[in-house]
């Protein structure tokens, strides 16, 4: 729009030069703006009829547009709706999938905020949850499913014990029911894994984590496969098949195989409010265009250090899918051909006081509540994420005392390996040297009594 002199000032300032000079950007440009105008009346009905076109960015934006095609892509889903948080998109996804007096089932070994959730916001909606203790018993999730339930969830590498979720097992018992198998897929990303070509319907992730990379920003993503069946399970979904409280066609009729993230990103989504910025979008974008290298050279780094910890006497036990020795190390070899990912837990002989010690004493690995980073983390469960839980239950899900968990970067890993032996020395000094700190303990003692 083109501003006259004679208007005034303060009309100029808020209009002169907002129509920017149309051009092809290489990178994915960031529409940072809470609105769109309409080229014309009809554009407006249409849009808020049919969807067409942006409006507003809490139910669309163009950089945001881009980087749920993105993800879709890597995921080998049908559509991506992003969020604000990891969070954000478990939560919109169950709302979005079950009602009051329905029923969820879920693998017991699952992030303690989706736990949580689970636990304490939606048993106030009387939505009920029964836990799978062993996440691969096929039996065990059969017997839990009831008539109300609506949901599977379960994480494709969990949290702590990096336990590896039998995907197409588990989507085989939920499809047989006619109901979505979700999974968390932070852990293992789509360069490892991606659980929708082995039956999983809905994939979720924290894009804060890998698909960022750089630990700057906050996100979430929930990617459907786009096979609703109306048909098959309509009776158990019926805001996605019947007539909406304005009369009309159904989400089903409208969208086919997307009724179910149309709803999400129709009604749950814009409703609830868990907008992505679009600076976060973008940066999530950029991200992704190095997520194969980065996930490739963690996990390259987490095998070399997590079989060094594995050969260390001050280390009781290291659970890294990756080694012979974890349960589920086999099942690694269908699912995880490209690595292993780099998240896990390993457990110091000793107690809290040698796990704080060796927290302490790390000058390379940052100690923080994050994952995912091309940074190398560490955070002691026990104290942070799991300390909401018993004792008992915390021993069952391999968090112990001396228990700590990695997230490793892409540095150089004899410099990961230097700063873990750093932390071992610490935390378990050798014999000779605790001798001569007694000795030399007494000697001062001696000197202070005479």
């Amino acid at each position: 729009m083109t501003q006259s002199a004679d208007e005034g000032f303060t009309t100029r300032q808020v209009h002169a030069g907002s129509d920017a000079r149309a051009a092809r950007p290489r990178a994915l440009p960031i529409y940072m703006t809470a609105g769109f105008p309409f080229d014309g009346f009809d554009d407006a009905a249409a849009h808020f009829d049919q969807g067409d076109g942006f409006g507003y960015t809490r139910t669309g934006n163009p950089t945001v547009d881009a980087v749920e095609r993105k993800i879709a892509s890597l995921e080998g889903g049908a559509q991506a709706l992003l969020v604000a948080s990891g969070q954000a998109a478990v939560t919109v996804v169950l709302l979005g999938l079950v009602s009051a007096g329905e029923h969820i089932v879920c693998a017991t070994h699952i992030y303690e905020g989706t736990r949580g959730l689970i636990l304490d916001n939606l048993a106030r909606l009387n939505i009920e949850v029964d836990f799978v203790d062993d996440v691969n018993d096929v039996a065990e999730w059969e017997s839990k499913i009831r008539p109300t339930t609506r949901v599977l969830f379960a994480e494709s590498i969990a949290n702590a014990r990096n336990d590896l979720l039998d995907i197409a097992s588990i989507a085989r018992v939920a499809d047989g029911h006619g109901i979505p198998l979700v999974v968390d897929n932070t852990f293992a990303t789509p360069y490892l894994l991606r659980p929708i070509e082995h039956g999983a319907a809905i994939v979720v992730h924290s894009a804060s984590k890998f698909l960022a990379g750089q630990g700057s920003v906050l996100g979430g993503v929930i990617i459907d496969d786009g096979r609703f069946d109306a048909v098959r399970s309509g009776a158990l979904y019926p805001h996605l098949t019947g007539t909406g409280r304005l009369g009309g066609s159904s989400l089903a009729e409208r969208h086919g195989g997307l009724a179910r993230i149309a709803y999400l990103r129709e009604t749950v989504a814009p409703r609830l409010g868990p907008t992505p910025s679009p600076l976060n979008a973008f940066l999530v974008g950029q991200g992704l265009e190095t997520l194969s290298l980065r996930v490739q050279r963690q996990s390259e780094n987490a095998l070399i250090v997590a079989e060094w910890l594995s050969t260390r006497p001050e280390v009781a036990s290291v659970d890294y899918v990756g080694l012979p020795s974890h349960p589920h190390h086999a099942l690694a070899g269908r699912y995880l051909a490209r690595g292993n990912g780099s998240v896990f837990t390993f457990t110091l002989r000793g107690g809290i006081d040698e796990a704080r010690s060796f927290v302490e004493a790390l000058r390379v690995i940052t100690h923080m509540t994050h994952l995912g980073d091309v940074r190398s983390l560490i955070l002691h469960p026990g104290t942070t994420s799991h300390v909401r839980r018993t004792p008992e239950e915390r021993e069952a899900h391999g968090v112990l005392p001396g228990t700590l968990r990695l997230s490793i970067g892409i540095e150089d890993s004899a410099d990961l390996i230097a700063d873990l032996s750093r932390g071992l020395d610490a935390s378990h000094p050798p014999l000779e040297t605790v001798e001569a700190v007694r000795e030399e303990s007494g000697a001062l003692d001696v000197v202070v009594a005479a």
